[in-house]
């Protein structure tokens, strides 16, 4: 029995939780397995093919019930969990985190504040082959950028895999889905398109844990995670925000301070 399993099968005998939110293996790559008794446990696996952000399910109670659940955590998905609990969408008492820093070891968190200081001691990176476009991307004009942009987005016809995939979009009603005013027209078009991925792009801001689920969920291939990993980048420049961590003094969309820089208004 592995070290996964047999955590795993402690917790349900215990009685700790009833839910354990983990990774098996599907027919072409690992997915998300709802463990939910010992039989379940033994199909339970974690290595580098886990990719798929399992914070997305903590923020859903007609899926995870009101009984106590434990989750395993990649990093990127400590991530949005932290990020989560900053936002108060996530309940302590209810939430048991687990993550294997070595093939042969689980470790159990005590509770966010030592998710907090685990995230501290591992710095964020992108990609290389994201960062290639990125920097690809700060070498066009402002105009070259926008047709890159209209180009990708043109695609886009509106399925919001990217919605879906996220765990920080968790609002009950999307902007999306408003029709009284219609903010946004659910029907793809080059514009609606464009407002729909500003929008997103935006409400991500400071937010973002870079894990990269909505380009992944994209069936089409739009690189549409791109939007979200610069303005990380952009708010760690302007607002020394530390890429992958929580964003502890609130968001800066929805923060104002009267001595907040206003460089950007040209």
């Amino acid at each position: 029995m592995s070290e996964l399993t047999e955590a795993a099968v402690l917790l349900l005998q215990k009685g700790e939780v009833t839910k354990i939110i983990g990774y098996e293996e599907g027919s072409h790559k690992p997915r998300p397995l709802f463990c939910e008794s010992v039989v379940d446990a033994q199909r339970l696996i974690y290595d580098s093919r886990c990719v798929h952000n399992l914070a997305v399910y903590l923020t859903k109670p007609e899926l995870l019930g009101t009984s106590s659940v434990a989750i395993i955590a990649t990093l990127p998905t400590l991530r949005s969990i932290a990020q989560l609990a900053v936002e108060n969408q996530l309940n302590a008492d209810k939430l048991i985190v687990l993550t294997m820093p070595r093939e042969d070891e689980v470790h159990r968190f005590a509770d966010f504040d030592e998710i907090n200081t685990y995230l501290a001691g591992v710095d964020f990176r992108i990609g290389q082959k994201e960062q290639e476009v990125i920097d690809r991307l700060e070498g066009m004009s402002r105009e070259e950028r926008w047709q890159f942009w209209q180009q990708e987005l043109s695609h886009c016809f509106k399925c919001y895999a990217c919605r879906a995939a996220c765990p920080l979009c968790y609002c009950t009603r999307c902007i999306v889905e408003v029709n009284c005013p219609q903010w946004i027209q659910p029907w793809s078009s080059p514009l609606s398109n464009m407002e729909w991925q500003i929008n997103r792009a935006m409400h991500l801001a400071g937010r973002c844990t870079g894990c990269g689920a909505c380009g992944d969920a994209c069936p089409i291939g739009i690189p549409i995670h791109l939007l979200t990993h610069k303005m990380m980048e952009d708010i760690g420049r302007e607002f020394a925000q530390i890429s992958g961590r929580p964003a502890m003094q609130g968001n800066v969309l929805s923060t104002f301070r009267v001595d907040d820089k206003e460089e950007f208004i040209q």
